[in-house]
């Protein structure tokens, strides 16, 4: 197939049809570059050479009656996860500012649970105006659940730019992932917030045992829907929640999916989100060439990559970091440079046997950043 034609015909706003969408998903590996450029060639057109940093901030952790299987705070979840409630407003604005430090451009606030109560916005929204006047350039999002009508008012009212609610799958498998609430809830969400002039927030979680054609609709809906920024999220299988040993995905295939929803929405922000260190790994840099947005740092309840290490990948891509001042390109992350010595030289090459790539990477993040979850 020809790569490019289709990311021509995205420009002139024709999307890949369903048949081509497939072919692209199960694309041979070596095939993957040439489609990776053509995605690439539409995020030059619409978003250059620059990159938005995200930041998460977990204002609530755990305690959530949700049964999502994927979720290591959900009511199902054996996960050892660090349990909250809402945290204080001078903590929220103090993680927003760390964000901030970190260079992101959009601070997301979130919290575990179905949907906020009338006392959970009012506190959120006043912790909002406080993160709004001590940045007054940042964008804040929040993901609090299920929304109201009047709730997404407030929380705009308050200085919200953006509102995340991922459709996470195609409707035709949400109920393999959850039983509490629908598909058409979250669809149901997307619209009040749209309605309630938020900017709307929506994604894909991928690697939760759906099929090309689950991705392909999901790609399809959320053009349909028209949100503005795309958050795709690779499962983490946190041990103790049931998908906690689904490992299904390769770098190549996350590559294809990345550059599926690039040429599905070409001109909506794509944000590389969770997992990518544990998918993507040694290829997470060729993701930002299709997408223009990226989460650093950790993520609700699992350690993500160091956010100077991050920073670094950006920089080294020769890409612009939105809202940075210009003048210093050094690596913001570079290890000392040590010699080797006798012994290192004559030692063994291994002490044990050679895991699996997902073995060897989940041993090496725990030994970066420690086993919490």
């Amino acid at each position: 197939m020809d790569w490019m034609a289709l990311a021509g015909r995205a420009l002139e706003g024709v999307p890949p049809s369903a048949e081509e969408s497939l072919r692209l998903l199960r694309a041979a590996d070596v095939e993957t570059s040439a489609i990776v450029a053509a995605a690439h060639a539409l995020r030059q057109r619409y978003f250059g050479n620059t990159v938005k940093i995200n930041f998460l901030v977990n204002i609530k952790s755990g305690i959530c009656p949700e049964d999502c299987h994927y979720c290591s705070q959900s009511k199902v979840s054996k996960a050892p996860i660090d349990k909250y409630n809402l945290l204080s407003g001078q903590d929220i604005v103090s993680a927003a500012l760390r964000g901030h430090e970190y260079g992101a451009r959009r601070v997301c606030i979130v919290a575990s649970g179905r949907g906020p109560s009338g006392a959970d916005v009012a506190h959120i929204a006043a912790a909002v105006r406080e993160v709004r006047d001590t940045l007054p350039d940042a964008e804040i999002c929040a993901c609090l659940g299920l929304l109201e009508p009047a709730q997404a008012t407030e929380l705009r009212e308050a200085g919200v730019f953006a509102y995340n609610h991922n459709l996470n799958t195609s409707e035709a498998h949400y109920g393999e992932i959850c039983s509490t609430h629908t598909y058409a809830d979250r669809v149901e969400t997307v619209g009040v917030v749209k309605d309630a002039g938020l900017s709307p927030c929506s994604g894909a979680l991928f690697g939760m045992g759906e099929s090309d054609e689950d991705i392909v609709q999901v790609a399809q809906e959320l053009r349909r829907v028209g949100v503005d920024s795309i958050p795709v999220n690779f499962l983490i299988p946190i041990p103790g929640t049931p998908l906690a040993d689904r490992w299904s995905l390769t770098p190549w295939k996350c590559l294809r999916i990345l550059s599926l929803m690039r040429l599905t929405n070409p001109d909506r922000e794509i944000r590389i989100a969770g997992g990518r260190e544990h998918h993507l790994r040694s290829l997470q840099s060729m993701g930002l060439l299709v997408a223009n947005s990226i989460f650093i740092g950790d993520y609700l309840t699992a350690k993500g990559q160091r956010p100077e290490d991050d920073v670094a990948m950006i920089r080294d891509l020769g890409f612009e970091i939105l809202g940075e001042a210009r003048g210093d390109t050094r690596p913001s992350s570079v290890g000392a440079i040590a010699l080797k010595s006798r012994a290192e030289r004559l030692a063994p090459a291994t002490e044990g046997p050679i895991g699996t790539s997902e073995d060897c990477h989940v041993a090496s993040m725990a030994r970066r950043n420690g086993d919490r979850l």
